[in-house]
């Protein structure tokens, strides 16, 4: 989920779930036509709130709300070796205890490419393409969260590149997915483009590209507990396609997916190459699977048809829609909850001049066992949600999207924003990036990054505890990851 500017320079309770994504279906059958608009929120106006950590006030918040930041870029980790910068997806892969006891494991990516690598006990790639000794510097890190206060991190995976986002899997791993498919052999390294799964404990990843899992720019990865299926989403401008892995070892359990297994691409029932990149509220389709024979294939040159322009695309995409597989536009985000799988694509709809798949986003959910992909909501404007990226679901069934945008403008002045969706389809704000400090702030906090205003960067990772009592997120740059807690109560989050 590289900036749009950073990538043109290089190429969770299930009742509460049911009444809220209910009352977002209800809202859509009787008045699919109406536009999401942006409101106020249950909780209330924001304000700047200081972090607990540094006394900065960093980002806005509603009344009662508190957060805690750790694990900045440049700050030291386990290993006495600085904390990478570029943090970006996230997940919750273990909690256990209660109270002030309660320990929470999360594994966080970072979207780096050629610098000084992560010095993490599984590395993939260990070449220097550059013979300046930098390598691949992509991977993960790994952090603790005990009570209200961060007590570790340490890296859990190196070598790989443009680690974007991933997914949690119903046994406690994390999938960190690369955005890219650079190809390193030719100068002593390895082909990139592969999902990897990372263990709680770090010495016991092992590296290992999931090759079946496809070779293409990925982007997130949610996974259906009932068959262990995984649903995969790609990005690469206006010209994705959704794909789900059926593994040879359906039971799961730690390295199940690297046995491998089958991917596939879905396309649309009855309509050949159809074109999503520019969905309406209340759209409804039904898609079916077709296989795709060659995962690892490398890049190629389709014609699509909405375009009648060859166009470079994955391995994967050119065999998906070369059996009719759909286009999307730039599917980012996605998260299982409530046996519905959940997904954003950031540049779905329209801009000022039509054009399709460069608008500000739209949510899909899809139904694994009906097979059909429904619109819950579209952006439609800056206001309502500006390149809408990451999403997470809380345990009380509130859909929560990361902004990855401009920094839109509204009462509270310039900056991105976390996205909360009403029950009625339309949007609020529930935080927003205050980011903007001077080197005194940053020489009283004991902070290595550099001073700026940062409040035009992307948020990313947002993920709720199990229990739903703490939020954690990153803004990527200048790299901070924060926890944040209060009265979850008196809105739908």
């Amino acid at each position: 989920m590289t900036s749009r500017v950073s990538r043109r320079n290089f190429i969770a309770g299930s009742a509460s779930l049911v009444a809220v994504i209910g009352a977002l279906h209800a809202r859509r059958a009787t008045a699919a036509s109406r536009a999401s608009r942006s409101v106020s929120g249950p909780y209330g106006s924001l304000r700047p709130v200081a972090d607990l950590e540094t006394g900065l006030p960093l980002i806005r918040l509603p009344e009662g709300f508190e957060y805690r930041t750790f694990s900045w870029s440049g700050d030291p980790m386990a290993n006495g070796e600085p904390t990478p910068e570029l943090h970006d997806g996230m997940g919750v892969i273990a909690a256990r205890g209660r109270g002030a006891d309660r320990e929470v494991v999360l594994v966080r990516n970072h979207e780096r490419a050629i610098a000084k690598p992560i010095l993490a006990p599984a590395r993939y790639d260990t070449s220097s393409p550059t013979g300046r000794g930098l390598a691949p510097a992509g991977g993960t890190t790994t952090l603790k969260f005990r009570g209200r206060r961060w007590v570790g991190v340490e890296p859990s995976l190196g070598g790989t590149i443009y680690n974007c986002a991933g997914g949690v899997t119903p046994w406690g791993t994390w999938l960190t997915c690369e955005e890219t498919v650079i190809d390193l052999s030719a100068k002593g390294g390895r082909r990139h483009g592969y999902v990897f799964e990372v263990r709680e404990n770090p010495k016991e990843t092992t590296g290992k590209p999931i090759v079946d899992m496809g070779r293409m720019l990925h982007e997130a990865v949610a996974i259906d507990p009932r068959s262990n299926f995984a649903y995969l989403t790609e990005d690469h401008a206006r010209n994705s396609g959704f794909y789900r892995f059926i593994p040879k070892d359906s039971k799961g359990g730690a390295g199940s997916y690297e046995a491998g297994g089958r991917l596939q691409g879905a396309r649309v029932v009855g309509r050949r190459n159809a074109d999503l990149r520019a969905p309406a509220v209340g759209d409804v389709h039904r898609i079916e699977w077709v296989n795709i024979e060659h995962p690892d294939a490398g890049p190629g040159f389709a014609q699509i048809e909405v375009t009648m322009i060859p166009t470079r695309v994955s391995g994967p995409f050119l065999q998906a829609w070369s059996a009719g597989g759909f286009q999307m536009s730039r599917p980012e985000g996605i998260c299982h909850h409530g046996d519905k799988i959940y997904i954003v694509d950031t540049e779905a709809g329209v801009d000022i001049l039509g054009r399709k798949g460069t608008g500000d986003g739209a949510v899909w959910e899809f139904d694994p066992q009906e097979n059909t992909l429904r619109v819950l909501f579209v952006a439609g404007s800056q206001q309502v949600g500006d390149n809408i990226d990451n999403i997470a679901v809380s345990p009380r069934g509130g859909i929560l999207l990361c902004e990855d945008g401009d920094p839109v403008t509204d009462v509270y002045g310039p900056g991105t924003r976390l996205i909360g969706i009403t029950a009625e389809g339309d949007s609020y704000a529930f935080a927003k990036n205050n980011i903007s400090v001077a080197l005194e702030d940053l020489a009283g906090a004991g902070k290595r990054v550099l001073p700026n205003d940062y409040r035009e960067q992307e948020w990313a990772g947002a993920c709720f505890d199990p229990a739903g009592e703490v939020l954690f997120v990153n803004i990527q740059v200048p790299g901070i990851t924060f926890a944040i807690w209060g009265p979850w109560e008196r809105g739908n989050l």
